[in-house]
């Protein structure tokens, strides 16, 4: 955006051309007269003459505004560098330009007067031509100066409330996405729940699942050789997608998923395709989207992964070691140990002690030898999860 519109520019073309009246004010100091200055600026400007500075305070204080102040000096002297420094610390001074008026000579002094922030020296004995067209010079760049200054001003307000407005708007829209989460988590539930409530046992199956995962994986991230791979970001993901393990389940006929006895090998060859199915679901979603959805590629790699084994005995494709991806070994080790301790229709409930023997088993068979270890260390969590997302009599 262009910061000197059409009307600015108006602004500073007037104000480099002072056409007309400027206020000045003359602050004596110097016993020599005074008089031709005062009249060679009056012809043209309003000359305001005063022998105290505090006057002059008076009157940038209660008057208009001023466009100069010259203070008459016969030679500079530090308490004359003070009195200009009094001055500037006056906010409605503050960009307003400060010369001397010095007898002949006196410009030899300008070094001096420059560590006060007194602009120039201008002697007495210039002519009333040359002494309007230098006074002139320091009005019209003390307008421009607070032309400048204002506009400044006016974009720090303008920035501030577009800040807010701003700062606003992303609390209105991070209010937003929170509520977003959780329309999306309530539907991932709802949505993975579909191959769920078929069997009547595994109500909160989902939810401890999640939140295995979510403690084991927190804890594998103490394992420098996995934290790269589990950021926050990452854990995140793997605990909304969990629920959506099993999803392909919705496609496996109810005389096997509900069976009350062991199921045959025929029946069991159509039980793994749950995880076929359940990629096979996901993909098309995925595809629907039409790019690439870290989400849905995590919940992708949980269904068709998680029942691979670390030896490369577990299906569909007998993975073996990191070819399993991470998010798939983590859950392959919560869905093991929820369904030991878990009662179902063709099982008794395994106690958590038992449970935890037969995974530390599986380490470096079945499961990952570095998720084992986790596990081994925060076993108790889990225990603490299933007490605390236990199934219900009537589920």
């Amino acid at each position: 955006m262009n910061c000197m519109g059409k009307n600015a520019a108006v602004e500073y073309a007037n104000a480099l051309f002072v056409a007309d009246q400027a206020d000045l004010i003359l602050l004596k100091r110097a016993d020599g007269d005074s008089q031709a200055v005062v009249g060679a600026l009056s012809a043209s400007h309003i000359v305001h003459a005063y022998a105290d500075i505090h006057d002059v305070i008076w009157h940038v204080n209660t008057e208009s505004p001023v466009d100069l102040i010259m203070i008459d000096v016969a030679e500079p002297a530090s308490e004359d560098l003070e009195l200009c420094r009094t001055l500037r610390k006056i906010p409605a001074l503050r960009d307003i330009p400060i010369v001397f008026l010095t007898e002949p000579g006196g410009v030899q002094y300008v070094e001096f007067g420059a560590s006060a922030d007194m602009l120039d020296m201008i002697e007495k004995s210039l002519s009333p031509a040359l002494l309007l067209a230098r006074v002139a010079n320091h009005v019209s760049h003390g307008r421009v100066l607070r032309m400048l200054v204002s506009q400044n001003d006016a974009l720090d307000h303008r920035v501030s409330e577009r800040t807010t407005e701003l700062a606003q708007r992303n609390l209105e829209l991070q209010t937003a996405l929170r509520q977003l989460a959780k329309t999306q988590d309530a539907t991932i539930i709802a949505f993975s729940s579909l191959a769920e409530t078929r069997d009547n046992e595994t109500g909160r199956h989902l939810r401890r699942t999640q939140n295995y995962v979510r403690e084991l994986a927190l804890k594998l991230r103490e394992n420098p050789q996995y934290a790269p791979q589990l950021d926050d970001e990452t854990i995140d993901l793997i605990y909304k997608s969990a629920p959506l393990h099993d999803i392909g389940k919705v496609a496996i006929p109810d005389h096997i998923l509900l069976k009350k006895g062991t199921l045959d090998a025929a029946e069991f060859e159509i039980m793994k395709t749950h995880v076929e199915h359940g990629f096979s679901v996901i993909l098309s979603a995925e595809a629907k989207l039409g790019e690439y959805n870290s989400f849905l590629h995590v919940a992708r790699e949980i269904a068709y992964g998680h029942h691979e084994k670390w030896d490369g005995s577990g299906y569909p494709n007998g993975l073996s070691g990191s070819d399993i991806p991470l998010p798939a070994r983590l859950m392959a080790l919560a869905d093991v140990y929820d369904a030991l301790i878990s009662k179902r229709v063709y099982k008794p409930q395994m106690s958590h002690s038992l449970a935890v023997n037969i995974i530390a088993k599986g380490r470096g068979s079945h499961f990952d030898p570095a998720i084992v270890d986790a596990f081994m260390k925060i076993h108790s969590s889990f225990a603490k999860i299933a007490d605390d997302l236990v199934d219900s009599p009537i589920e």
